[in-house]
């Protein structure tokens, strides 16, 4: 079995704290522009690409032709990403405990780190500076050699690929940038069905389901995984166990 060499994380509700704020988001520009949609629904689309979020909905609710689809996503997504993006600037972000306890194992042992989002580029590089991960990086959002002040190695979002989760380039991305070719090398951590989509569909060494993030085990399970986790540190076994 490969050693692992990239170690990939989701941001909101795997590494960075979230307490249903995005959703509640989602959820406030759905009411401000008149759709009727759950919760539960809203939820099961968290991880993916926020603009397809409300492609989705619009579809569902209009349809493709409607004249105005086009313009009711726009305006939708534009509600909730200025309420998303005004949320972070004034909260601000923190990590799960034991998060940065695991990217320093990582760093030690030689393992590349990235995260993944289903954000758009502005609001995850808000995400990154508020908490000071950011450092070192370059304009591609990269830090290829670990030099005691990074805290991570590359940075992917959702409009950074052609198609973000369930698919896997931002997977793929991640390596690419990591200079990582065989997805058998690839640990992938999410708290969403499609973080787990991802990476099945990248074919990772393994895949690893947060249970502390916004959804259940009830909710995860139907979906293909290697194991669950309850918090962050319990990485740092698992990857001790898969490199021997």
């Amino acid at each position: 079995m490969s050693k692992v060499k990239l170690a990939i994380f989701d941001m909101a509700g795997t590494t960075v704290q979230d307490e249903r704020e995005v959703e509640k988001c989602f959820y406030d520009a759905i009411k401000a522009t008149n759709l009727e949609i759950s919760r539960e629904k809203i939820n099961s689309m968290m991880g993916w690409s926020k603009i397809l979020v409300f492609e989705t909905i619009w579809k569902d609710e209009i349809g493709l032709d409607h004249p105005d689809y086009s313009k009711k996503v726009q305006e939708s997504y534009d509600y909730f990403t200025s309420t998303l993006e005004s949320h972070y600037e004034k909260v601000g972000a923190k990590p799960y405990d034991g998060v940065l306890e695991v990217f320093n194992y990582c760093r030690e042992q030689g393992i590349k780190i990235a995260l993944t989002t289903g954000f758009y580029r502005k609001v995850t590089d808000i995400i990154l500076s508020k908490l000071g991960w950011d450092k070192e990086l370059d304009k591609g959002y990269m830090c290829l050699v670990n030099n005691g002040e990074n805290t991570i190695n590359c940075s992917i979002s959702s409009s950074d690929v052609e198609d973000g989760r369930p698919a896997p380039d931002m997977i793929q991305l991640a390596m690419k940038k990591c200079l990582i070719e065989d997805p058998k090398q690839v640990i992938n951590l999410g708290d969403t069905p499609s973080d787990l989509q991802s990476a099945e569909a990248a074919n990772v060494l393994y895949s690893v389901g947060s249970l502390y993030g916004t959804h259940s085990e009830e909710e995860l399970k139907s979906y293909k995984f290697d194991q669950l986790i309850s918090k962050p540190i319990e990485m740092i076994e698992i990857i001790k166990s898969l490199n021997g």
